[in-house]
């Protein structure tokens, strides 16, 4: 038996106007884990699509040999997939919110007799799988009423159920807390030590370089190189992400906030999940014109519910109070916000930011359209040339703005979202996770933008779970405890210890 479970040889792979696979070819070593790293848009999805069936091999060229042989996927290519011992964790969740856990797990394939599902047997079934992955979920509960990293588990889960061969993960820990992660590195090793390949596709460095065998790099459509992990190091991998050096993660800024734009004082919020219990507890803080004010805080610290219902799309019986360049505001939904001289980009972009079955332009105009509105129609004409304009700004990479968003890279997806509120003119732009799932290359082009747009005098309110973000881009920081101010400290008095110390409420 060869060492290699898997050889990509010379895999081509077009869409209109985009070659997004170029002459691919790598192996992959049998019971290793097997990193795939490059910028959004690199091709790295793409590939993993083509190996776990959703691509038919009659929609590319080239060939991929699987335990010596060749793939040769055509109709219900997926479950022909799935049938050889290939399985995919998409980082998009693909879950039914109103069924359980097991439901899900086992959807399509339930234990049943002449055609009797055999609910017993399905949850244990669940009961002991994710025993075995050491998974604590719980396997009754409505899908739905977990976190968002719970479901990314039962989705780990639902493969892991299949028995797999190769398991492909597609950044898998977006949406996962520190425990969590731990736990999946330890499935992933256990995994690896019972003889399961893994190809594992993310932009976390440090994940990579934590459980990785083996890691190779895709620069637009291309293979830049494949090393064991051990010959590599954080800078050889990232200059060969981006084609060049990067010696700074963040850019050199000269900002010199001014007046102050926004005050809030007393912020108050009732939570709308849980009954008695304050989402946001008496926060003041003010944001000066020009500033980026960073909000840190542990997951359910309150900083996206304190963004959103400034915002106008979060809870119930507000109280405090929110002023505008001394002009006192409500904003009691999201349109008065805008109104006011608010916009934001959503934790979530394609569930909160995006349409992503609709194009470019009609995604960057939406919340636009009195810009182009004259009487009963829309002027095409201006519609197209300022949203060329502004995508252009951004550098958005697109053959065409008629485009799906759905084609998108997540870094290009993102840009979209930023460049339809910058089109609506803010005052104040509040960023929620800007670069969750994004590489580092695209990283570093939002961070240029958002010193760009702050250099305009627009005010930016940025929350992020990444420290070393919060350190490097913000002029104050902000930290969240259980709905309330830990503590708002400059960046020159600021160290990742301090603000975990306020974060924790040991501060």
């Amino acid at each position: 038996m060869s060492d290699y479970i898997l050889e990509f040889n010379n895999v081509t792979k077009e869409f209109p106007g985009v070659l997004a696979l170029n002459d691919v070819s790598f192996k992959v070593r049998r019971g290793t884990i097997h990193a795939i790293c490059g910028e959004n848009g690199a091709g790295k999805s793409t590939l993993m699509k083509v190996l776990a069936g959703i691509y038919p091999h009659e929609s590319y060229s080239g060939s991929i040999n699987y335990n010596g042989e060749e793939l040769n996927f055509t109709v219900d290519s997926i479950q022909q997939a799935i049938e050889k011992g290939i399985a995919i964790v998409h980082q998009e969740l693909a879950l039914i919110p109103q069924i359980t856990v097991g439901e899900n797990i086992y959807l399509g394939r339930e234990p049943a007799v002449k055609g009797i599902i055999n609910w017993n047997k399905l949850f244990n079934d669940t009961k002991l799988l994710l025993e075995k992955h050491n998974l604590d979920i719980p396997f009754a509960a409505i899908t739905g009423d977990l976190s968002v990293g719970k479901q990314q588990m039962v989705e780990i889960a639902k493969v892991l159920s299949e028995n797999a061969q190769v398991l492909i993960l597609d950044e898998p820990t977006s949406a996962l807390t520190d425990s969590e992660v731990d736990t999946l590195m330890e499935i992933l090793d256990n995994l690896r030590n019972q003889g399961t390949t893994c190809i594992y596709i993310s932009h976390k460095l440090e994940e990579v370089f934590r459980i990785a065998d083996d890691i190779t790099v895709f620069r637009d459509g291309a293979v830049v190189g494949s090393k064991p992990t051990s010959e590599v190091d954080n800078e050889k991998i990232i200059a060969m992400m981006v084609g060049r050096e990067m010696t700074e993660r963040f850019p050199p800024s000269t900002r010199m906030p001014s007046e102050t734009l926004m005050e809030v004082r007393n912020w108050t919020v009732d939570s709308t999940e849980h009954h008695g219990w304050k989402a946001v507890d008496n926060v003041s803080f003010s944001l000066r014109k020009g500033e980026i004010l960073g909000i840190a805080g542990l997951m359910g610290s309150g900083r996206s519910e304190l963004v959103l219902s400034l915002f106008g799309e979060y809870g119930k019986n507000r109280e405090g109070s929110i002023t505008i360049e001394g002009r006192q505001v409500q904003n009691r939904s999201a349109r008065e916000a805008i109104k006011n001289g608010i916009s934001l980009v959503p934790e979530d972009r394609k569930r909160m930011g995006l349409v992503v079955e609709q194009s470019i332009l009609k995604n960057i105009s939406l919340p636009n359209l009195d810009r182009f509105a004259s009487f009963l129609s829309i002027n095409k004409h201006l519609e197209i040339q300022e949203c060329e304009t502004i995508a252009k700004d951004m550098a958005v990479k697109t053959p065409t703005l008629h485009a799906l968003v759905s084609s998108l890279s997540g870094g290009n997806q993102q840009k979209v979202v930023i460049a339809k509120w910058l089109m609506s003119s803010p005052k104040i732009l509040i960023l929620d996770e800007p670069t969750r799932g994004i590489d580092v290359g695209a990283k570093f082009e939002i961070y240029k933008l958002m010193n760009d747009l702050t250099s305009q005098g627009i005010s930016i309110l940025m929350v992020s779970s990444e420290l070393p973000e919060i350190l490097g881009m913000s002029d104050r920081i902000m930290v969240m405890h259980e709905g309330k101010l830990g503590g708002i400290i400059d960046r020159s008095e600021a160290t990742q210890e301090n603000i975990m110390a306020m974060a924790t409420g040991l501060n």
